[in-house]
């Protein structure tokens, strides 16, 4: 169904990146059957925090969009280290965790981000059940979190 990701993503512009050493113990993604879980992912750029802060304070709405994406793309290299994209069959379900400075509302606007991200990549595949969460402060002082869930087709798989 989504044997062109990889073309898709390289159109953008985009790579995906290394996968990111937990910062505890768990596993950055587990596959379970016909899904993958993917961990709360954070903005990281060669392991480092992309930026921190509260989402209406030290950052903008505009950039808490982008490091959205940003954890979005870190979401699908985690996922495609279990299952391989081309395998996706659907997005099921993404939850963002938007680290929101008082009176700040717009964590659906900042997690649109990833979700417009993964519907360019998979298109009607990539529309998903959504959660959008504010938060007072998530970990390493990460601005936002993403987690995805996706559908892959049993006969693909590493």
């Amino acid at each position: 169904m989504t044997t062109d990701v990889r073309e898709r993503l390289a159109g953008l512009g985009l790579r995906l990146p290394e996968v990111s050493a937990p910062k505890g113990t768990y596993v950055p993604a587990v596959r379970s059957g016909s899904y993958v879980f993917v961990a709360g992912q954070i903005p990281l750029t060669d392991g480092e925090l992309t930026a921190t802060g509260r989402v209406g304070a030290e950052v903008s709405l505009e950039r808490g969009k982008e490091l959205s994406r940003q954890c979005a793309l870190a979401a699908l290299a985690a996922a495609d280290a279990v299952a391989p994209l081309e395998t996706v069959v659907r997005v099921v379900k993404v939850v963002g965790y938007v680290s929101s400075a008082p009176g700040f509302v717009r964590q659906a606007t900042v997690v649109d981000g990833a979700s417009e991200l993964l519907v360019d990549l998979f298109g009607a595949a990539g529309r998903h059940a959504r959660s959008a969460v504010g938060m007072n402060v998530l970990p390493l002082d990460s601005p936002v979190e993403i987690e995805v869930v996706l559908e892959v087709s049993e006969d693909g798989g590493r």
